[in-house]
């Protein structure tokens, strides 16, 4: 029998159990379309969080405190206060680091933002000048606090753009913050995230006033410094320079023995890369599952076809039609409905990632790989699935096929 023939007479099977047909497809249908969905959402996500860590620059530092030990139990890293301004002042000195561009000390907690017609929680940062270039960051309307305003414990807060959003707030507007009043001095722009975290929501004021009101910790100490190299190229110096003038301030011979952390943005945007993509691989096999499902649904229909048309393969075979005949018909047949409800799924998929996005706040990329692997995956586990049945209807004898009439 030609090719040809071969799959008009699948078609033919396929076309005369239309519902049948129908229902086996939507199982290899939602599976493709969830292999794209998640694959997309995934890499969506990825792509997010890189950008978000990617727009901090790749020149920043940062220097967290190390652990604490009690009784022989150890804390966790940054449970130690042993960072202080004297390690900020002594990081500033171009003799010291001619590699570091600025400097930034920083103490943080979260508290409630309360405007004239609203409340709003987030997290204070207190910081000096310095902490708009570490961060890459920019103001959109008012100024950024001086020296001057550290020196003179100035109660100014600089909003991020969310937070000023939900406040009702805008320069000139008071907001107390731990029960002190402050005067809004600046919004800032937005920079869409930093890290895991939305980096538009957040306010910052001097850190000489966040440690008077806020942290109630020592006037000396801060809770992490970050840094700035001159550029990308001197990171590894600043680094290097950050390194042995810590570890001589703080009197420690071994590298080993640091009770402080410097990490490159790098180290941060290597981590979230891996993070997302296992997540991304996750998800996708997740999905990959109910492909599975829909290929033993392949399997489960074409064994109900050939106990169903046992009569017809007999007379078949008695006919002339060969064992290859028949397994080439019935894999066809199952290679057909897997295609179909790759294809369909393939244009689920795509409807998906245009109308997640625009009715919530997931954002899905879809490109061309995960489409062509997911419809080649169909194809197989329609194949793949589909040669017991085809080997079991070859197998019959006509004398029996035909005697099950």
């Amino acid at each position: 029998m030609s090719p040809l023939r071969t799959f008009e007479t699948g078609l033919r099977g396929i076309l005369s159990h239309r519902l049948r047909s129908i229902l086996t497809t939507l199982g290899i249908l939602f599976g493709v379309a969830a292999v794209i969905c998640t694959v997309g959402i995934g890499k969506a996500s990825s792509d997010s969080v890189n950008a978000r860590i990617a727009a901090l620059g790749t020149n920043l530092l940062t220097v967290t405190p190390g652990s604490t030990a009690v009784g022989g139990v150890f804390g966790g890293t940054g449970s130690a206060n042993t960072l202080t301004m004297s390690d900020a002042q002594g990081l500033k000195s171009k003799d010291n680091a001619p590699d570091i561009e600025a400097v930034a000390p920083v103490v943080q907690v979260r508290e409630s933002l309360v405007s004239s017609s609203t409340n709003w929680s987030t997290q204070v940062q207190g910081s000096t000048p310095d902490w708009l270039v570490t961060n890459a960051r920019t103001v959109q309307s008012g100024r950024f606090f001086t020296d001057g305003d550290v020196q003179s414990h100035a109660q100014g807060v600089v909003l991020g753009p969310t937070t000023a959003q939900n406040l009702g707030a805008g320069i000139g507007d008071t907001v107390t913050i731990a029960h002190v009043p402050f005067q809004v001095i600046a919004i800032l722009g937005s920079s869409g995230g930093q890290g895991f975290q939305n980096g538009d929501d957040l306010a910052v004021v001097p850190l000489t006033t966040a440690q008077d009101v806020l942290t109630g910790g020592t006037p000396n100490s801060v809770q992490r410094i970050l840094l700035s190299a001159t550029s990308s190229d001197t990171v590894g110096s600043a680094y290097q320079e950050a390194d042995q003038l810590l570890l001589a301030t703080h009197h420690v011979a071994s590298p080993a023995a640091a009770d402080f952390t410097i990490q490159a943005q790098s180290q941060f945007l290597s981590t979230a890369q891996s993070v997302t993509t296992t997540l991304t691989i996750l998800l996708a096999s997740v999905a990959a599952i109910s492909l599975l499902v829909g290929g033993i649904g392949v399997m489960n229909i074409m064994l109900v076809s050939v106990t169903e048309r046992t009569s017809e393969i007999g007379l078949r075979k008695a006919l002339g039609a060969t064992p290859a005949d028949l397994l080439r018909q019935f894999l066809v047949e199952a290679a057909t409905l897997s295609v179909v409800g790759g294809v369909l799924g393939v244009g689920g998929g795509l409807l998906a990632g245009v109308l997640i996005p625009r009715f919530t706040t997931i954002g899905v990329s879809i490109n061309a790989t995960p489409i062509l692997i997911a419809v080649g995956v169909a194809a197989g586990v329609g194949l793949i699935f589909g040669v017991f049945p085809a080997a079991r209807a070859a197998r019959l004898a006509p004398i029996e096929a035909l005697r099950a009439q």
